[in-house]
């Protein structure tokens, strides 16, 4: 059994992200694209990941339509999110969902995903995951996660910056 909590933040679509935090070692972070299969998610592969990383609870950024965003995109974006919420449902993982707004004040961030980018260098500088611009997705995913870890106020994060 594994003694230490683990945290998920997921950034939905096909250019989102899942990723995995582990407060008790806050340098740390576990990270990946969204698998895809001819432009879509793959739901298999995503299921299994997040089956095989066992979190103990779930934040997705709560997501709708964007403004200006065509019909085809928008039911596929919409259809991959309610798929990420599916596969988290049927896993038995306790949920949050988070509006971008309220993860992105928390960390004092704009819409600006290369500022998310930016700050997840400064949290993970060890970590590769972030080191190229399209990263946006990955980081976003792991700010996520840090911001449930943080408003679920876990105790082994107290000394550590925010």
């Amino acid at each position: 059994m594994r003694a230490t909590l683990c945290i998920m933040g997921i950034d939905p679509g096909v250019s989102g992200a899942v990723s995995f935090y582990f407060p008790e070692a806050p340098e740390l972070i576990a990270v990946e694209d969204a698998p895809t299969v001819a432009g879509f998610i793959d739901f298999t592969t995503l299921a299994q990941r997040i089956a095989q990383m066992k979190p103990d609870v779930a934040f997705v950024e709560q997501v709708g339509s964007m403004p200006g965003q065509g019909v085809t995109s928008t039911f596929n974006f919409g259809a991959s999110y309610g798929a990420a919420l599916g596969i988290v449902a049927a896993l038995k993982i306790p949920l949050h969902l988070v509006r971008p707004q309220k993860w992105k004040k928390h960390f004092g961030l704009s819409s600006d995903k290369e500022a998310s980018r930016a700050l997840a260098l400064r949290y993970w500088p060890s970590s590769e995951a972030f080191a190229r611009k399209k990263d946006e997705g990955r980081a976003e995913a792991a700010l996520i996660a840090r911001y449930g870890a943080q408003i679920m106020s876990v105790p082994l994060l107290e000394g550590v910056a925010a």
